[in-house]
């Protein structure tokens, strides 16, 4: 009995897990994810074949808050925790990495002259902090779109309060 439970709720994952990688968000969180695991993977093979190393630090973080965003939105946990505004964290975490990403990937070009492997995951780094970049583009365009316009106060209601002070009840 427990273990039909245990097998439709993973299929229930899986369900979700398929579904949401077809999704706009979900594709892009999931490129984020690839994309850190292969930067990482490059960084690690590229710097222990350079002179200079150590800036795996970005990649891993990224891939992990990537992680947790991908499974808090799969699973629709955004909806149920609500004190958080996961836009809002979304845009922070994707703007944070695309900096991180695009500053980090450009020291490496810029001084790896004469390290190919230094260069190399460089390269590839930019190609990530575009993909951030890209990612918080989308969801500043969401938020864009999903925000309530309401119009500033005109002259004549600025007027109105004006008069509301300055009118005379004393005669």
């Amino acid at each position: 009995m427990a273990d039909t439970n245990t097998s439709s709720s993973a299929a229930n994952c899986v369900e979700k897990l398929k579904s949401y990688v077809k999704t706009q968000k979900g594709l892009i969180l999931a490129a984020e994810i690839v994309m850190s695991l292969c930067y990482d993977f490059i960084i690690i093979i590229c710097y222990a074949a350079s002179r200079y190393g150590g800036y795996s630090a970005v990649a891993i973080c990224e891939m992990i808050f990537a992680i947790v965003f991908f499974v808090i939105f799969m699973m629709e946990l955004d909806k149920q925790i609500q004190v958080i505004n996961w836009v809002w964290s979304d845009l922070f975490r994707a703007g944070i990495g695309a900096a991180l990403y695009i500053i980090t990937s450009l020291i490496c070009v810029i001084g790896g002259a004469g390290d190919g492997a230094r260069i190399a995951g460089g390269v590839f780094g930019l190609i990530a902090g575009i993909l951030f970049a890209y990612d918080t583009y989308t969801i500043f365009m969401q938020i864009k779109s999903t925000r309530q316009h309401t119009g500033a106060p005109t002259v004549s209601v600025f007027l109105q309060s004006l008069t509301f002070f300055y009118t005379d009840d004393t005669v």
